[in-house]
């Protein structure tokens, strides 16, 4: 998978890759080039006194290590490029497929390795493929040449690159070995510790509020000495490898020195050409080991690049159709047809048999238990879910068959726990219809019944409206309270001026005369809307044109508020558990 996915994401950058393997290779050249006019300065010059020799020599020197130094430099500029422009692609790749996760995906990865594959994982591929573009040329190169330069000065001790080489190569090879399902291990480690991190962060005050937090602190050093414990093992075989290679670097060195000067001394071979031999077997031996340290990354960025092709594999299981099909008008009629849902691995369905018919101009509730699956019922609208069988039809066409742009343009959403994003009121509000004016949002916060706290949300710049809708909003909203949260919420569906609103108890934050001001100030503006209203609250249903009341999956009756007081002995109780027979009547 590691390879697939450098071979896809790095096709438009060919030019830069094969620039790098041109100036790699001159720079290999170059540094081959080196010891051999070194050899002859010792032999040819120094040894024979020839001054102008050494000078001209050097001068070429000079120019060759220039030369060498240029290529190289230039050579990491275009490598670093494209390693950058593949971590950005790579992100890209992620972020768009999670993207386009449903429901179902999103809690089968779960969010800490959602975020850990698109950021973590994605830099360890990134750092290999630097390695890759400032080593893939100049290692092979540079061993290959430095055994054919190395026996050019000298095959008596050729011996000892045929001993040296491969020990070190074998070396490394146990030690990836060992690594390798550490580095598996270590992500896994990484994703927990990112996990529990972002549940206390997000439980906070419910981890205040019950004085959990020794609790919660023993949770983080459990992960933390979990993950802690695979890198000193990891550690540890990094730590082996420095000695190891060393010692056979010094001992090929002393190797050569040994036996290349008892060859001087018989006569077998020059001063110039020891020294050049001994440059040669170094580079070949530093060369190895740089190939090796290489190997040391490939264990966990071929475990990274398994788990980012997972994330960029996976097919939604709410996906778009084949054929789309586009509903002649824009009306908003809603119509579950005998429609089943499962949750992927659920025994039992939470829907069953679910009928009924939505126009526009109604208000339509949903009430009953909690788990009656009245949130799920809703979510099959706007295809946040797909129902397992039946039909959801939207103006007619199974929401299956309509493009997601459609839907959008024909329903929004006050979701159950409301959800606002880092920024300010506007941007916040401009998520429904991102052309909306000032006047809109403001008439949309009037109905919402939050132009008040708006208006006193002060961000020194001044009282106009403008600087009001610019005040700053923090991610998730916690900088509001619940109400205003919900509030700011049912504003931004308001502003996207749906045929179908649909609000999963969106009201339930509320106090009972502001959850009446603000249905109230709805009316007018849905008029004309299919109005879908998941409640638990009777208070808030009471005026609704058809009430279904769902046990179960299943809906166990229907009918305005006084035909089911008459009727429905399940609606009775849930109404005798709210209100007053006064209040109720």
């Amino acid at each position: 998978m590691l390879f697939t996915l450098l071979r896809r994401y790095t096709k438009p950058y060919r030019g830069h890759i094969i620039a790098v393997v041109v100036l790699q290779l001159i720079s290999v050249l170059a540094i081959l080039y080196l010891p051999s006019l070194n050899a002859r300065i010792i032999d040819e010059g120094v040894a024979t006194g020839d001054t102008d020799f050494i000078w001209r020599t050097g001068g070429v020197m000079l120019l060759v290590a220039l030369a060498q130094i240029v290529s190289a430099v230039i050579a990491v500029y275009f490598g670093s490029q494209a390693a950058m422009a593949l971590g950005r692609d790579l992100r890209g790749a992620v972020y768009a497929s999670v993207d386009r996760f449903g429901a179902q995906e999103i809690s089968e990865y779960g969010p800490p390795t959602l975020i850990t594959r698109g950021t973590n994982d994605v830099q360890q591929v990134q750092m290999l493929f630097v390695m890759i573009m400032n080593f893939m040329v100049t290692l092979p190169l540079m061993v290959i040449g430095g055994i054919v330069m190395a026996l050019q000065e000298d095959v008596g001790l050729s011996w000892l690159v045929v001993v040296a080489a491969p020990l070190v190569v074998g070396i490394m090879a146990i030690l990836v070995r060992w690594l390798i399902p550490l580095f598996t291990v270590m992500q896994d480690k990484v994703d927990a510790i990112n996990g529990v991190l972002r549940e206390q962060i997000m439980g906070i005050r419910v981890i205040r509020a019950f004085v959990r937090e020794p609790h919660e602190t023993q949770r983080f050093d459990d992960a933390n000495h979990s993950i802690t414990g695979i890198s000193v093992k990891i550690g540890r075989i990094f730590v082996l490898m420095g000695p190891i290679l060393t010692i056979i670097l010094h001992g090929a060195e002393v190797a050569v020195l040994w036996f290349g000067g008892h060859r001087v001394d018989a006569g077998q071979m020059e001063v110039g050409s020891l020294t050049a031999f001994l440059q040669y077997l170094m580079q070949i031996l530093l060369a190895v080991m740089m190939g090796s340290f290489m190997a040391m990354m490939f264990p966990r960025a071929i475990i990274c690049g398994r788990r980012i092709g997972q994330i960029i594999e996976t097919v939604p299981a709410v996906g778009p159709a084949e054929h789309l099909v586009t509903p002649e008008a824009r009306r908003g009629i809603v119509e579950f047809r005998d429609v089943e849902f499962h949750y992927p691995g659920a025994e039992d369905p939470v829907l069953t048999g679910l009928s009924f018919r939505a126009e526009p101009g109604t208000t339509t509730a949903i009430i009953g238990s909690t788990g009656a699956g009245k949130t799920t019922a809703l979510h099959l609208i706007p295809r946040l879910h797909d129902a397992t069988h039946g039909q959801v039809l939207l103006d007619g066409v199974d929401v299956r068959r309509l493009a997601p742009a459609e839907i959008t343009d024909r329903v929004a959403i006050v979701p159950q726990k409301p959800y606002l994003f880092s920024g300010t009121v506007a941007t916040n509000l401009r998520f429904g219809r991102s052309e909306a004016t000032d006047e809109e949002m403001w008439e949309a916060l009037r109905i919402s019944q939050a132009e008040d706290f708006v208006r006193h949300r002060s961000t020194g710049e001044g009282p106009d409206h403008a600087t009001d809708l610019e005040s700053g909003i923090s991610q998730g909203g916690t900088n509001v309270s619940g109400g205003q949260r919900q509030r700011l919420c049912i504003a931004r569906a308001v502003v996207s001026r749906p045929a179908v609103y649909l609000f999963d108890d969106s009201f339930s934050a509320l106090d009972v005369a502001t959850d009446a001001r603000l249905r109230d100030a709805l009316t007018p503006v849905t008029r004309d809307a299919t109005v879908i209203i998941v409640a638990q609250r009777v208070s808030t249903i009471t005026g609704a044109d058809q009430i279904l009341v769902l046990d179960a999956g299943r809906i166990v009756a229907r009918g305005t508020h006084r035909e089911l007081l008459a009727s429905s002995e399940t609606y009775q109780e849930i109404v005798e558990s709210q209100l007053s027979a006064e209040e109720a009547s």
